[in-house]
């Protein structure tokens, strides 16, 4: 006759979850790895109040409490400040990652949290772009502007006689200011 119940000598692999809610074994059979708030916060070069913070928005789970009252985070917790990081890094703001988040837990598959994301990426690589053009622009301007006082003896001499020949008269707002008066 077929036993239907385990032994408690047996190895019973202990599941954990992912991100996304998946179940996994887990790595140890002493159960997940628990983090004090202080070790997790050493971990990512963050305060235990921006833990305790994050915590408060929703972005971490809530911590277990043991050791007379002490949180405890589970790897979950690291794997979700890790992810704060690196969106942060990106440019996003604590309101837009908690979007996300509440996104992927509403959607499983994580097909609208990839697509919400790529979404902010563009925005924010239009964004990067035009501040791009205008720093180049603005390299320009500083470019031309040691070229001309390398050129001239008296920075009060532009404009003045020479401008007529000057290689940076079209540019020169100076020239212009004067030639409109």
């Amino acid at each position: 006759m077929p036993q239907f119940f385990l032994s408690t000598t047996q190895n019973i692999p202990r599941l954990g979850v992912d991100v996304k809610g998946e179940i996994y074994p887990m790595r140890s059979e002493d159960g997940p790895k628990l983090y004090r708030i202080g070790e997790l916060a050493a971990m990512f070069g963050v305060t235990c109040r921006t833990v305790r913070y994050y915590e408060e928005l929703g972005l971490l789970e809530a911590a277990e409490r043991q050791d007379g009252g002490h949180r405890k985070y589970s790897e979950r917790n690291a794997i979700y400040l890790k992810r704060i990081q690196q969106l942060k890094d990106y440019g996003l703001g604590l309101a837009d990652i908690r979007e996300l988040f509440e996104l992927a837990r509403k959607d499983r598959s994580g097909d609208k949290v990839r697509q919400k994301l790529a979404e902010k990426y563009r925005e924010k690589l239009a964004d990067a772009e035009r501040r791009r053009r205008a720093l180049e622009e603005y390299i320009g301007d500083l470019s031309w502007h040691i070229e001309q006082l390398e050129r001239v003896r008296d920075f009060f001499q532009c404009p003045g006689a020479s401008c007529g020949a000057c290689p940076y008269a079209a540019k020169c707002d100076v020239r212009q200011l004067v030639a409109g008066a």
